[in-house]
Parts: C-alpha cells; structure tokens; sequence
C-alpha cells in the first residue's frame, strides 16, 4: 500500500527543507502551500530525465524508471511467479513503476532467458481485476485499444461509451498505430467492424474519428475559418433538418485550439451553447458522440475526471472504465485528470480509489496514481 504524498517505491523521497519556525504559516496557509507544493514536486520530478526527451513536458504519473535495470526485473519477476501463490506485491511494484518501452524490454528479455511468455505465466499467476491491470500494461497502447475497441464490439449490444472515449482522445499517430494492429490481431479492418455494429451517423462520426485526420494546432488564428465553421454548425440542412456531416466534419477535423475558438464563437450568436444544440437537434448514440467529442476538445483532463467519478459512482464500481482510463492516461496526463477530479468533486483521485477499492486491485491503481492531492 502506498502512502504520503510521493510514491517511495518509484521515486527517492525530496529532501526536506527546514522551516523558519518564527515565521510558521498559518494552518490554511500551510494546507495550501503543501497541496501546491505536492503537484509541483511531481512535475518537477519528471524533469530531471535530461537523457530521455520523450518525458519532458508530460503529466503522467508513470514515467522511465530511473534506475531500470531489466535483468533485475526479469530475476525478480521468475522469483515471484515461482513462489507460492505468487508475491502480487513484487509484481506490481514492477509493472506499474516502469514505463510501457521498459516493459516491452522485460517481455523480450524474459522471453530470451525463459523461452517462456511472461504476460502468459503472469495470467496464470494472477486473477480478476489485479490481472486486468497488469495484463493491460504489459501490452503496448495500441494493442491495448484495440483489444478493448474489439470488446466493446463483441457480443450482444455495443459499449458505445468505451468506443467515444477511444476514438475521441487518441492522436492522429495512435488512431493510425491501432488500426494497424487491429488488423494484425483480428483479421479484419476496425472501420469494417464499426460499420457493421453502428448505424447512420454515428457510423459516420466514428469512421471519420478512427481515420485521424485531425489538423495541428499552428499556433496560428484564423478569425475567417472560426466564423465560417460557426456559421457551418448553425446551418440547416436539407428539409430544414440539422446538418449532421458539417459536425462531423468540424468536429473530426479542426484542431482542438481552434474547436474552442469556434465553440466561443457559436455562443455568442446562439441562444443556447454547442452542448445544447446537440442535444436539441441531434439523437441517441450520434448525440452522446458528438457531447463527448465537444468535451474532450474543451477540456480532456475534465473529461476524464467525470468518466472515473461515474465509474465510481453508485452501487458497485466500473473497474473495466477505472483500470482502462488508469492504464491508457498514466504516462500521458493522469496529473492533469487528478487536478480537475480534485477541483470539480471535492476530493481527491487518491481517497476515493481508497474508498471503493480493496485489495489487490486497489493497490495497483494506487500505484498508478501516485500520489494523494491535499
């Protein structure tokens, strides 16, 4: 189990700094500077990889491991699956404190020293939600979406939320990347499955998300394009009726920088916001795209900070929607997610895992975590 505000198992604890204590800040003050100061170590933390460019400017919670040595790993990990009942512990301590590129190299250095497959033995090892957790970070992003694209297609009815999230947040490279490797593991093409489990204009959303050509933010404002495009989503089709394939368009295709711009813009010339023409002009499973795509464009941290409180809302929990939001944002903004979760519910990411969750599974996204946000 984890506990004070950084994790030990992944990274050294900050030097402390002594306080003069004839200048001691008040309790509120002191809350805060703790809470600020908690978030910036975490970031600051990250900054020191100079020899590994691909961490800077992240806000994952999961990041290379400084003193990653696979050989050790490797040993490490036979020795827990050749106990008796498995060390979870040692396992997750692993898995979850390596980055996904680290955790490619144990695979193949296991493999080499084995001749065995490490992700195989580690399903026979482990069970549940536990094994879901590290299953998924042993796989690389885009074999883990489009497993979890191909699931939310199979079988009787469609998760069609597990196919927004996907489709909406992932990069033009990543959607690219997962296309390539559905096909390698299933057999057939991802927009041939979503044409063949969705219908009419959701089909249409989906088709055009999963071909990622979604444009750069230049940096640049063109005023000229953001009125057109507002005056484009306002426009009547055909019959009067809404015209869907100027959304899908727009939506699919603009850069988020200039959707916010357009979606400012759509506000001051209509009576209602984006989010309430959808919802007045548009139905069903097309509606809930389209809402999920405007929040993701608008805020994508916040986005996901609502998807893990629904998760964990109610009777019982979502652990498939908690262990794939985990896995798939940890090295990517997982810090941002705890801040808007923290802000909009009132409590942390932290304590609420450590009120729904027990066991196994609990310490495993508690890893993954990182950190309590006072």
């Amino acid at each position: 189990m984890l506990h004070g505000h950084l994790i030990g198992a992944c990274q050294p604890k900050p030097a402390l700094v002594p306080v003069n204590t004839m200048h001691a800040p008040t309790p509120r003050a002191a809350a805060i500077c703790r809470r600020n100061m908690t978030l910036a170590q975490e970031i600051l933390s990250q900054l020191h990889l100079a020899d590994n460019t691909s961490a800077w400017g992240t806000l994952g919670t999961v990041k290379r491991y400084v003193n990653f040595e696979p050989s050790n790993d490797v040993e490490k990990l036979a020795e827990a699956l050749a106990a008796k009942g498995g060390k979870h512990q040692a396992i997750l301590d692993i898995v979850t404190c390596r980055s996904n590129d680290q955790r490619q190299q144990v695979i193949s250095l296991y493999k080499e020293a084995f001749k065995q497959d490490l992700v195989q033995n580690l399903q026979g090892a482990l069970s549940g939600s536990l094994e879901n957790v590290i299953v998924g970070l042993l796989k690389t992003p885009a074999e883990y979406d489009a497993q979890e694209l191909k699931a939310a297609m199979k079988g009787l009815g469609t998760n069609e939320a597990t196919l927004n999230e996907i489709l909406c947040t992932r990069s033009n490279l990543q959607l690219r990347e997962i296309q390539a490797r559905y096909k390698q593991d299933f057999k057939t093409d991802l927009e041939k499955d979503l044409s063949s489990e969705t219908s009419e204009s959701y089909t249409e959303l989906l088709l055009a998300l999963a071909k990622g050509k979604r444009e750069k933010d230049s940096g640049i404002i063109d005023y000229g394009q953001i009125d057109q495009d507002s005056k484009a989503l306002s426009a009547l089709g055909n019959k009067n009726s809404p015209n869907a394939g100027q959304w899908i368009k727009i939506l699919t295709e603009r850069s988020p920088g200039h959707l916010r711009r357009v979606f400012e813009q759509y506000e001051k010339c209509s009576p209602v916001d984006v989010e309430g023409s959808i919802k007045k002009q548009f139905k069903g499973d097309f509606q809930k795209a389209l809402l999920t795509l405007v929040s993701v464009m608008k805020n994508t941290p916040l986005y996901f900070a609502d998807r893990l409180h629904s998760a964990m809302k109610g009777v019982g929990t979502d652990d498939k929607t908690l262990t794939r939001i985990f896995i798939s944002r940890s090295e990517t903004d997982l810090l941002s997610i705890r801040v808007e979760f923290k802000k909009k519910y009132g409590k942390s990411l932290y304590s609420s895992i450590q009120g729904e969750m027990k066991g196994d599974y609990q310490s495993s996204l508690l890893s993954l975590c990182r950190a309590e946000d006072l």
